[in-house]
């Protein structure tokens, strides 16, 4: 579904990122803090009548967005995507800060099953699964500054679909490494 055809969604989406990178770095006294958990039950009260099942939802379904529009997920910024190789930029912001400005170690698996994921589904291809995921951790992948990642096709050999990833610091480095196999769904598998 393009993003055009619900912008206040895509707002909306952007709005709940920026709302975690601020609480994650916020330090609020008791009035504040208990206002703004007030308004955050607002809004799930709000949305709450509208919650539909997992094929009708936005998040998750809207490709041309970063993250597919799921504010779990790091915002990977596509810039050129083929059918064998996919590139472009993620900044990890405070909220998946892990300690000492250093990304949460949780956090770049995440980012990788989401890119190589969506590689491992273009072109035509049946939709598939991760079935494994190796994340080699070579430096501290930093929070805040722009950072590159890249990910092709290794292999495919039946159902089975190699790829491999990296993420690169501003000075050209890798931070981490991954290996996938995704394994491509029989019909009528979930």
């Amino acid at each position: 579904m393009p993003p055009a055809e619900h912008p206040e969604f895509v707002g909306l989406i952007e709005a709940l990122r920026a709302a975690q990178e601020t609480i994650t770095g916020a330090r609020p006294p008791e009035d504040v803090a208990r206002k703004a958990r007030e308004n955050l039950e607002e809004i799930t009260r709000l949305l709450s009548p509208f919650t539909v099942g997992e094929s009708e939802q936005l998040t998750g379904q809207m490709r041309g967005l970063p993250g597919r529009a799921q504010a779990l997920a790091p915002a990977f910024h596509v810039d050129v995507e083929g059918n064998d190789r996919v590139s472009g930029r993620v900044v990890f912001g405070r909220f998946y800060l892990g300690g000492n400005g250093a990304a949460h170690g949780g956090s770049l698996p995440l980012l990788f099953d989401e890119v190589l994921g969506r590689l491992a589904n273009t072109g035509g291809r049946s939709p598939s699964r991760t079935a494994y995921l190796h994340v080699n951790y070579r430096k501290i992948t930093p929070v805040g500054p722009e950072l590159r990642v890249e990910a092709h096709f290794d292999r495919e050999e039946g159902r089975k679909r190699y790829l491999v990833g990296t993420i690169r610091d501003p000075e050209g480095e890798i931070t981490a490494d991954a290996e996938g196999l995704f394994v491509a769904l029989r019909p009528g598998q979930p």
